[in-house]
């Protein structure tokens, strides 16, 4: 009887110390690498974070700031950030609309989806990366662009936030010529 008490006993202090176990990790935040990146690091053109499952495109014009046709007929509008608008003469469209051509028009990108497909337009919508350049938060870090997020689409919400603020803070852009 002695053993089968002992028994007992220790099975209920090895389960209830799985149970204290459990409850302190359960505390503690999971971390991510989405997490980790837009909380450690502050990107530079020459970083790259694009997922290995990027898609490989070559861009044949852009039509704005924030959008370009690839040589296959398919248009695909930049996740997270927007860009002041061609139509109706916006505020530093223009300047925002030549440094996205300088940036991609004629080159080979990879495209990084996050969980849309498409916008209500029926463009794609896409992380871009041009060379080692993250053009989506490039855009906002040098003052090209807004930060806008659109859920359920917010991989890099944090970090084009970050790099938009940025952009405010030292006036570069359309923060200085339009504000």
């Amino acid at each position: 009887m002695n053993k089968k008490l002992l028994f007992l006993y220790i099975f209920f202090v090895f389960l209830l110390f799985g149970i204290g176990l459990y409850l302190i990790n359960k505390e503690k935040p999971k971390l991510s690498v989405a997490s980790f990146i837009n909380s450690t690091i502050t990107p530079s053109p020459t970083q790259s974070i694009a997922s290995d499952s990027a898609e490989i495109a070559v861009v044949k014009r852009v039509v704005d700031g924030d959008t370009i046709e690839l040589s296959d007929g398919r248009k695909v509008r930049y996740i997270g950030v927007d860009t002041p608008e061609l139509k109706g003469q916006k505020c530093f469209a223009k300047e925002a609309t030549e440094k996205n051509r300088e940036l991609v028009e004629g080159k080979t990108i990879r495209m990084e989806k996050d969980v849309s497909e498409t916008d209500r337009y029926k463009r794609l919508l896409r992380y871009i990366w041009s060379g080692d350049i993250f053009v989506n938060e490039y855009l906002a870090r040098e003052g090209f662009a807004h930060q806008a997020t659109f859920p359920p689409d917010v991989k890099y919400a944090a970090l084009l936030r970050k790099s938009a603020e940025e952009a405010r803070v030292n006036n570069k852009g359309l923060w200085n010529a339009c504000e």
